[in-house]
């Protein structure tokens, strides 16, 4: 190898959360230019190009907390938060030693803090804003009925009788680019209650824009969402379409949830190096 070639090496984590996977660096002396990094994002997470990931997460300093971090969606767009990359950032932090087992990442959504424990990572959940229960949402030739709930990214949630066949992709598209929820947009949640402390979600993800295995802010909309209708209690247990059941718990008073938290594994799927010879 020489020194050219080594320079043009980035040492990265592949890491996933119930499916929802992401690739980590380790960014605290910047390699890549801001500029360049959501043209960056597009290739390293690109499924046949690049390692192929939903984001891209930079950990970097941070003057408010243990480290900062910029988040990038496969299309190369920034997002204020996501819970299922914040705990594998936090245990991303911890197994390379840039922090303790409880730590704070900042975010756009606010500080994030966490605690890893072996495999495992929980989250607290900043930039949780007011719900707008009972909305109609007319796409195409049927009008369906759900609940916003913003949890740090926008969410919109649709309780639905048959999960299984439900059309993700299909309302997911049509509901994330709606007027209603323009200009920023909005992942979509649909979800079935399956019992006092429990639910299944699928999820079709801004930025990716298509149904993942995971989302941790969908998870954590759907059970607040669900807990507002009357129709669970913390903890609950939110399974995911790739089969990993999340833990969102919180405190009620009154009609306010506070006290946000979502727990659940955060997995090293394998680490390398990526070759910059596409950034010229």
């Amino acid at each position: 190898m020489t020194a050219d070639s080594s320079r043009r090496r980035l040492p990265f984590f592949k890491m996933h959360g119930g499916g929802n996977d992401f690739v980590l660096v380790d960014h605290r002396l910047p390699i890549l230019a801001e500029a360049d990094q959501p043209a960056f994002a597009r290739r390293v997470c690109h499924r046949q190009t690049g390692v192929g990931a939903d984001g891209l997460i930079l950990l970097e300093l941070s003057r408010c907390a243990d480290l900062r971090w910029r988040f990038y969606n496969a299309d190369g767009s920034q997002a204020e938060m996501c819970g299922n990359g914040a705990r594998c950032a936090a245990r991303f932090a911890v197994l390379h030693g840039m922090a303790g087992q409880n730590l704070s990442l900042e975010t756009l959504a606010g500080i994030i803090h966490a605690e890893v424990h072996d495999h495992r990572a929980r989250i607290t959940l900043p930039g949780v804003g007011e719900a707008r229960l009972h909305l109609d949402v007319p796409i195409n030739d049927l009008t369906l009925h759900g609940h916003f709930q913003p949890v740090g990214v926008p969410h919109v949630v649709f309780p639905v009788a048959d999960l299984e066949d439900a059309p993700v992709t299909q309302w997911g598209r049509a509901v994330r680019f709606h007027r209603l929820f323009q200009p920023a947009g909005t992942n979509v949640n649909f979800i079935r209650v399956t019992g006092p402390h429990a639910l299944t979600v699928r999820t079709y993800e801004r930025g990716v824009e298509d149904e993942t295995l995971a989302c941790g802010t969908g998870a954590v909309a759907s059970a607040l969402v669900a807990a507002r209708l009357g129709q669970v209690s913390s903890p609950v247990l939110v399974e995911t379409r790739g089969g990993e059941v999340l833990t969102v718990s919180f405190a009620r008073q009154g009609e306010a949830l506070t006290d946000i938290l979502l727990e659940g594994e955060a997995l090293v799927v394998f680490q390398g190096d990526l070759w910059l010879e596409e950034l010229k």
